[in-house]
């Protein structure tokens, strides 16, 4: 079995690590095998929150010397190879988080004809989204050849919907304009997509880099777009929230300071600049907070219930991910030595942005 680990705090040190393959099973588990995943920029959140928001715990990895090594979640799907359950069949396929990894050893609980929760002891305190499962062969109108869009974007795009939700809930913070910082990325653009179709949204600025620009604006979902180096043309007379996907101190501290009072408030997501990231300025205050997109999750299940949760949540995804095939090139990866061959790229922000990687096991 080979599982893809990198270093819990030096995110640039990786390895691939081979172990005996996985045989017997306890009562009660399933065993499976790893089929293909995306990976993102949003997986380097992962690690780089790995320790404030529990990444690191969903799959430890078995040999870790000093515990110095981790594993980060993808998005993905994977097939039961071996069953001691009864109600889950071998064949069976499942659309949810998994390591990179060939195997994964699961205890179901929570089994529904849709879904199923992996109940493994050491997952029983972490964020029930990630703990649960798809049970894509029972799903009503199933197509495979959506898979790829499904790895590539439900994950990203479930938080574009929550943020949206929250600032629609919010009243927009009373802003004028909403500035999404790092405008490339899928989020950005899902949140782009949601404010386009909103007659209601304030204006949307997307603001990126001089690299990235051209194919921002070919996307052309944001009213306005702005690069890194033209913040005086942001209107600092408007009242603004700010999106930032970024992470970085340096351009959220820039901004801030161009907006003034006008800032409203602010919600840091990502850290696709995750190296020039900032505990400090990342720190929630009265006009700012660190979104968490499974607690929001959470908090809709309770006000919608699971069922109006699903309605209002899937039509976006699906509406969402068709008008990302305009632009979206799926470059697929064989195996996970050419995922840690690409994995520094990935790192350094270098690919791009219309590309999306999918890992084929």
């Amino acid at each position: 079995m080979s599982e893809f680990q990198v270093k819990q705090q030096a995110l640039l040190a990786h390895r691939l690590v081979e172990s005996s393959p996985i045989k017997e099973l306890a009562d009660g588990q399933i065993l499976l095998r790893v089929e293909s995943f995306s990976f993102t920029a949003n997986n380097i959140t992962y690690g780089m929150m790995g320790d404030r928001l529990g990444y690191w715990q969903f799959f430890p990895p078995a040999d870790n010397d000093e515990k110095q090594w981790g594993i980060i979640p993808v998005w993905g799907f994977a097939q039961v190879t071996q069953s001691k359950v009864t109600d889950v069949e071998v064949g069976e396929r499942l659309f949810g988080y998994f390591p990179p990894a060939d195997q994964l050893v699961m205890t179901p609980t929570n089994i529904s004809s849709q879904r199923l929760v992996d109940g493994s002891a050491h997952r029983a305190k972490l964020p029930p989204g990630y703990n649960n499962y798809k049970r894509v062969n029972n799903e009503e109108g199933y197509n495979p050849n959506f898979d790829k869009e499904r790895m590539l974007l439900f994950p990203l795009h479930i938080t574009s919907f929550c943020l949206w939700d929250r600032l629609q809930d919010n009243n927009w913070f009373d802003a004028k304009q909403v500035v999404i910082i790092s405008a490339s990325s899928k989020t950005s653009l899902g949140l782009g997509y949601a404010l386009d179709a909103d007659d209601k949204a304030p204006c949307s600025v997307g603001l990126t880099s001089s690299a990235n620009t051209s194919f921002v604006e070919r996307v052309n979902v944001y009213d306005r777009v702005v690069n890194y180096n033209q913040l005086c043309d942001i209107d600092g007379a408007l009242p603004t929230v700010i999106v930032d996907m970024s992470g970085s101190a340096e351009i959220l501290d820039k901004l801030s300071k161009h907006l003034g009072d006008n800032l409203k408030y602010c919600i840091n997501v990502g850290l696709t600049h995750w190296d020039e990231f900032s505990a400090e300025s990342a720190k929630e205050s009265p006009r700012s907070e660190f979104f968490f997109a499974p607690g929001h999750i959470q908090k809709r299940l309770q006000d919608w219930g699971p069922a109006g949760f699903e309605q209002r949540t899937s039509r976006f995804l699906s509406d969402t991910a068709m008008k990302c095939r305009d632009w979206l090139e799926v470059k697929e990866l064989k195996g996970l030595k050419e995922l840690d061959q690409i994995y520094e790229q990935v790192c350094a922000g270098k690919i791009p942005p219309q590309q999306g990687l999918i890992i084929k096991l």
